[in-house]
């Protein structure tokens, strides 16, 4: 999930700091409600990160990692659900193979063009601005619709 603007500041301490969207949150409240269990896959570590999906009460948080596809592989274990199953959102290199195999990929709009020619939809909005909150918008009204 692309949660931030993709900027850092390094504190003294070695640790990161990161900005977040309110309405990203509420969107991931609002998946939450539906019965859509969320999470993060990141190759970095951030306390910052790791604060806010447990704010968010997320499902999965997988920090560190070089391997997106073990750890999203993880993820679809936990969850016994199938990647079909699944919407991701990316906005790099390092997303596209996870791109590749899920049932809805997403790109933000300020996303690398690999990972916006891998997607499914692309944002209007930018990472950290809001996109997160449109995609889970996407989502719910899709499965709304296809509850009628």
């Amino acid at each position: 999930m692309e949660m931030t603007d993709g900027r850092i500041w390094l504190t003294a301490d070695g640790d990161e700091q990161k900005t977040f969207h309110v309405r990203d949150g509420q969107g991931i409240r609002s998946l939450h409600a539906a019965g859509i269990e969320t999470g993060i896959i990141s190759g970095r570590t951030s306390n910052a990160l790791a604060r806010r999906a447990a704010e968010l009460e997320m499902t999965f948080l997988r920090q560190g990692t070089h391997d997106k596809i073990a750890a999203f592989e993880e993820c679809l274990s936990a969850a016994s659900i199938s990647a079909s199953q699944c919407a991701y959102i990316g906005d790099d290199l390092a997303d596209v193979a996870v791109m590749q195999r899920v049932g809805f990929a997403v790109a933000v709009a300020d996303a690398a063009d690999e990972a916006k020619q891998a997607a499914h939809y692309v944002t209007r909005l930018r990472g950290g601005e809001g996109a997160v909150r449109e995609v889970a918008d996407l989502i719910l009204k899709a499965n709304r619709e296809n509850s009628r």
